[in-house]
């Protein structure tokens, strides 16, 4: 019973996370293309991501909390980084690359929006348009890599 809850309770983290991924990466960024002010560019998408920000750093918080105590709980921790454990590994690495990338946006925004930016804000949201396509795809792969995994039987 324990393991069915932990189970959906990681699904439903992964899909809200994710699904927002791929909502900002294949809404949001097209719409802040289209804008011509670079103002209004940069209070979208800065008003876009704060919001988006706080449930992403809570789903991952979930995902990486119950997707832990089920690597526990069904012993593929013993499986992890070998070719058996594939699925759970890709999974586990492509949720750590989110957490960097999570513990480190505030910097990285402060970078990304000062000196150049003010001038070329075309450039800089051509840049994270690209990141956040790289970022959709990993995360698409882990969750057909887990599917897999998860219904593949030997």
């Amino acid at each position: 019973m324990l393991t069915s809850l932990l189970m959906a309770v990681h699904v439903i983290g992964v899909v809200m996370w994710i699904g927002g991924v791929v909502f900002v990466t294949l809404i949001i960024f097209p719409m802040i293309m289209r804008m011509e002010q670079s103002f209004e560019k940069v209070m979208f998408f800065q008003g876009t991501e704060h919001r988006f920000a706080k449930i992403a750093k809570v789903c991952v918080f979930l995902v990486g909390l119950t997707g832990g105590l089920l690597l526990w709980r069904t012993g593929e921790h013993r499986i992890l980084f070998t070719l058996q454990g594939i699925g759970p590994t890709i999974m586990l690495l492509v949720w750590t690359f989110y957490v960097l990338v999570l513990l480190f946006e505030a910097k990285v925004f402060k970078a990304v929006f000062s000196g150049k930016a003010q001038q070329d804000t075309e450039l800089i949201f051509r840049r994270l348009t690209q990141f956040h396509y790289v970022v959709m795809g990993l995360s698409l792969l882990a969750i057909a890599v887990g599917v897999g995994a998860a219904h593949y039987s030997p």
